[in-house]
């Protein structure tokens, strides 16, 4: 293992020497770069359509295409077959899971500080310990991040648990349930339809997530680090635009995902802003993008005692890079 801790250690020199140049020398001219989105275009990935659409990858010498993910798309497998530089981690905590099963991925940047999976409850329920005892709808997925979290810290159980289906329905047919959600999306639909909810973040009780990274192979990662540096740099800028003037993007995406509605992207643009997500926490002074050791760790530390990952199939060192974001400072 030490010689990955080396290689990773070389890794961040090769890093931190192309982030050094992204001002100066940019990558080749018009560099081709492809990104992966884990979903349909939303909201959510607002800063990478910004950086296209305001050509802020050009600025910094890069063709950038962005592909667009979805529940059927498996985005680290093609990432792996060549089809896209980097991809969209849902959360570090997945891209950690990868790398322990056998993908060498590493995470270079993360744009929301806070994970914005949520339950969404009835109106009676006003805490995660009021949902003991209910029905929760969660998807399979779940099972390997955020549940065995909720298990160890509010004592519920499997039994307790059906499918989610991604269809608000149920929930709203039942009174005595919850499901699973994304802070900017499924409120705003339990809303619409006129239901009373209360929505509960995770990761305002502690959840070490981060959310929407920058995921990369290990190999991009060290052989076009230079390229690597540019994307990550203008993506930041393209989020700190787009959280001022949301236009441009938005009109991007919806000609990529063109069920999406206007009034959706205001609500999940006014929810992103209003939480603090990309902005608040350590990327309020030390820049949009910020990973730090202390953050990756603790995500870690979560898979380990949760037993979701084997600390003697990966380590952390392996799992992340700050050498691309730590002196960005592309400030709120």
């Amino acid at each position: 293992m030490m010689k990955t801790a080396s290689r990773l250690s070389k890794l961040g020199a090769a890093a931190l020497l192309a982030v050094g140049a992204v001002g100066t020398m940019q990558a080749h001219a018009q560099e081709k770069f492809a990104y992966m989105t884990n979903w349909y275009a939303q909201a959510e990935h607002g800063g990478f359509y910004q950086a296209v659409a305001t050509g802020l990858y050009k600025k910094y010498g890069l063709d950038v295409t962005i592909k667009m993910g979805g529940p059927q798309v498996n985005i680290v497998q093609m990432m792996a077959a060549g089809q896209a530089e980097c991809v969209m981690g849902s959360s570090d905590l997945q891209m950690i899971q990868m790398r322990e099963g056998g993908v060498p991925v590493v995470n270079v940047a993360a744009v929301f500080q806070k994970d914005p999976q949520v339950l969404i409850a009835h109106e009676d329920v006003k805490k995660f310990e009021d949902l003991k005892g209910k029905t929760i709808l969660i998807a399979s997925s779940a099972q390997r991040g955020y549940w065995p979290w909720l298990k160890a810290k509010y004592g519920f159980t499997d039994s307790q648990t059906r499918p989610y289906t991604f269809n608000i329905q149920p929930f709203v047919a039942d009174k005595n349930s919850a499901q699973q959600g994304y802070l900017t999306s499924e409120p705003f639909a339990i809303a619409k339809a006129g239901v009373k909810a209360n929505t509960l973040m995770f990761s305002d009780q502690g959840y070490p997530a981060y959310a929407t990274t920058i995921s990369c192979m290990e190999k991009t990662v060290k052989d076009r680090s230079a390229a690597v540096a540019s994307f990550v740099k203008a993506s930041m800028e393209g989020w700190k635009s787009y959280l001022a003037d949301p236009a441009p993007a938005n009109a991007l995406i919806k000609k990529d995902n063109p069920n999406m509605t206007d009034e959706q992207l205001a609500y999940s643009v006014a929810k992103l802003k209003e939480m603090g997500m990309a902005t608040g926490g350590d990327a309020a002074t030390m820049g949009i993008g910020i990973m730090t050791d202390a953050r990756a760790k603790a995500s870690y530390d979560f898979l380990v005692d949760a037993k979701l990952i084997d600390p003697a199939k990966v380590k952390l060192t392996e799992t992340y890079t700050t050498a691309f974001v730590k002196d960005l400072k592309v400030l709120p």
